[in-house]
């Protein structure tokens, strides 16, 4: 008797089921195989799950291997682009050679100071003329190092705005080079802060509260004293030479034509007012001159580029605002006197806390635009040396901000006329006045020797101007280009009869 199969009565309804579910699989893993090729392509992860990750071609470029088939030969020690020399003892001799043939050029006029020492030494191993000279624009050196020294490279200034209920107050923080808008900064070094992002950042915290009006005052009470150095002729605002010095102004001081306003603070909060009504905030009534509220009710700041690199930039183009503003902030952390006297007398004092010898040079600004400025070449070449030195990293910004010659700032359009290999090995401030022309720097001879140097000639005719600045040019140029160390032979640079005894 057979045995009979005893079926459920469920089991015809479930294997149809299942046929229907085994009927989806090959879909579901067509599917799955598209979904995990697009995560493989977007994520990597073939070579993440299974240890064949690649080297990342934007993060380890030289970990990415070469496709097979490509052999690449392996590289080589490049050549040194020029050869070295450590330097060594310069020679008095060796120096005067070098100079004689320009520093008694007529065109240079009845005064004129040359001095030159080795970078690392207060050894003067050439000195032509005596006393004190008017410097110019070389004083910016000066302004430069002492706030390097006391303010430090990284310091910033901060333009503020401080609130009490509906009224504004603009404070001015002595940024040298705030902007008035993106516009007026573009393409500029180093970047600058602009009155359109500090009214941006203040709207944005007017309209957090729902204030959409407001009255605005201007502070810019951090600089004391008269806007207008005493010491200055009286022609040069009129004649657009400087603007009044403020705590608070855009665009250095200038208007839209370019010229320099009369009252640049007035200016600044009116651009800032315009800038906060395009940012849909009102400014009720006239804008006028304020008391800032308590610094706990700051809402908005923007800050400048680091001193160091203003710095720089003022020495490259011999920026005389900066630097007066500058000044002010020397003046202001040394003896909290933020104005031209304070100024001046702080930036002598912090010298001479460095060791530079300041004995018979009188400064009255920052810029040297005072005509009653007076400065020996051996305070110049110490302040040099110190800037130089490697005891004070905080000031190689005065070094590295000095135009190079025949490239870059008040020196890319000079040298013209000079032996080819002093370009480059030059790097010099400038000074201009009329009547006055000068170069104080640094400069390296073809041996590697480092020499601080001085040339300033300040009582030079006018038809001269011209022919005076060449001859400034060749008498750096000559160091640059000369064979000045202790060991160079006899007809090592000019053969030319010396004008002027040397001085050790």
């Amino acid at each position: 008797m057979g045995v009979r199969e005893e079926r459920h009565p469920e089991g015809p309804r479930r294997w149809a089921r299942t046929r229907r579910i085994l009927s989806w699989f090959p879909d579901a893993v067509v599917v799955l195989l598209v979904a995990a090729a697009a995560a493989n392509l977007a994520f990597d992860l073939d070579e993440r799950w299974f240890g064949l990750e690649h080297a990342d071609a934007q993060k380890q470029p030289a970990e990415v291997r070469p496709p097979e088939g490509l052999h690449l030969a392996a590289g080589t020690t490049a050549p040194p682009v020029a050869s070295s020399s450590p330097g060594g003892r310069l020679s008095v001799v060796a120096v005067q050679r070098a100079l004689a043939p320009y520093v008694g050029d007529g065109a240079l006029g009845a005064h004129v100071d040359v001095a030159v020492s080795a970078l690392d030494s207060d050894r003067i191993v050439y000195r032509s003329g005596t006393g004190a000279v008017t410097p110019a624009s070389t004083t910016k050196l000066l302004t430069a190092t002492a706030a390097l020294e006391k303010i430090g490279p990284m310091a910033r200034f901060r333009t503020t705005v401080r609130q009490a209920g509906r009224r504004l107050v603009l404070v001015g923080g002595g940024d040298p080079f705030l902007a008035s808008s993106p516009t007026a900064a573009k393409g500029l070094y180093p970047a600058r802060a602009t009155l359109t992002e500090l009214a941006s950042r203040t709207a944005a915290a007017l309209s957090a509260q729902g204030i959409k009006a407001v009255r605005l005052g201007y502070d810019d009470s951090l600089f004391t004293g008269p806007p207008v150095n005493p010491s200055w002729p009286a022609t040069y605002l009129p004649q657009d030479v400087v603007p009044p010095i403020t705590a608070l102004w855009a665009d250095e001081g200038r208007g839209p034509d370019h010229r320099y306003v009369s009252d640049p603070s007035r200016a600044a909060a009116a651009e800032f007012a315009s800038a906060l009504a395009a940012a849909k905030i009102k400014v009720r009534g006239a804008v006028e001159p304020a008391t800032s509220a308590d610094p706990d009710a700051e809402i908005a700041a923007v800050e400048s580029a680091p001193l160091g690199e203003i710095v720089e930039r003022t020495l490259a183009v011999s920026d005389n605002n900066a630097a007066e503003v500058i000044a002010h902030h020397v003046g202001l952390a040394v003896r909290q006197d933020a104005s031209f006297s304070g100024g001046a007398a702080a930036v002598m004092q912090v010298l001479g806390q460095l060791g530079v010898d300041t004995n018979g040079s009188t400064v009255y600004d920052g810029s040297g635009l005072s005509r009653r400025d007076r400065l020996t070449p051996e305070t110049l070449l110490g302040v040099l040396r110190v800037a130089a030195s490697k005891d004070h990293p905080e000031l190689r910004q005065v070094i590295t901000g000095l135009p190079v010659a025949g490239f870059t700032g008040s020196l890319q359009w000079r040298f013209d006329d000079a032996p080819a290999e002093a370009r480059g090995r030059v790097r010099a401030k400038t000074g201009t006045l009329t009547g006055v022309s000068g170069l104080a720097g640094i400069a390296t001879d073809v041996d590697g020797n480092l020499m601080a140097f001085v040339a300033i000639a300040d009582k030079v005719a006018v038809p001269q101007t011209l022919a005076a600045r060449r001859d400034l040019d060749r008498i750096a140029a000559a160091l640059g280009s000369c064979h000045c160390g202790a060991g160079a032979s006899p007809t090592s640079g000019s053969t030319a009869s010396p004008t002027s005894g040397p001085t050790s």
